[in-house]
């Protein structure tokens, strides 16, 4: 954005909160799926091993071994799966605020709240940037946000359904 012409601080400009969240060690996870996932299941398994330390203690879970791992093999996706959501929620406003054709700003607190309005080279620009770099990612997260989900449901199922 023009400097001279932009009223919106800085930090609060779409496209530099764009980079910003794209530097950010946590956030820039879900640009690369393969290393994202990876970084999930490593997130599951140790969670796993907390939640089968927790289970541990449980005195119904003495008399079935089984039933003891499949509760904390599933009960640990819930990490991920909060990984996922809370991914997708930061993603999901920049990707808002870029498409917008107005901008929220704050001069120097909550209490001053501004609005502008882009003008159409900003808009375009902006719309780009959040359909090439953006979207792909907020694509990618619901994927995996499915996956987590459908191995969470299934976990239910199996743990309700059978008799061991």
């Amino acid at each position: 954005m023009n400097e001279s012409k932009c009223p919106v601080p800085r930090e609060q400009q779409p496209t530099n909160e764009f980079i910003e969240l794209s530097k950010s060690k946590i956030f820039s996870w879900p640009k690369t799926k393969k290393s994202f996932i990876f970084i999930l299941i490593k997130f599951w398994v140790g969670t796993f091993v907390i939640f089968l330390v927790i289970s541990s203690g449980s005195v119904y879970f003495k008399t079935s071994l089984l039933r003891y791992i499949l509760l904390s093999f599933f009960s640990s996706l819930s990490i991920p799966f909060l990984i996922s959501i809370r991914l997708y929620l930061g993603w999901k406003h920049i990707f808002n605020r870029l498409t917008s054709e107005k901008v929220e700003y704050e001069e120097s607190g909550w209490y001053d709240g501004q609005i502008w309005e882009k003008p159409l080279v900003l808009k375009e620009k902006e719309s780009l940037i959040a359909s090439i770099e953006v979207k792909p990612i907020l694509k990618n997260l619901i994927q995996i946000f499915s996956i987590i989900s459908v191995l969470a449901l299934s976990g239910i199922l199996i743990f309700q359904n059978i008799n061991f």
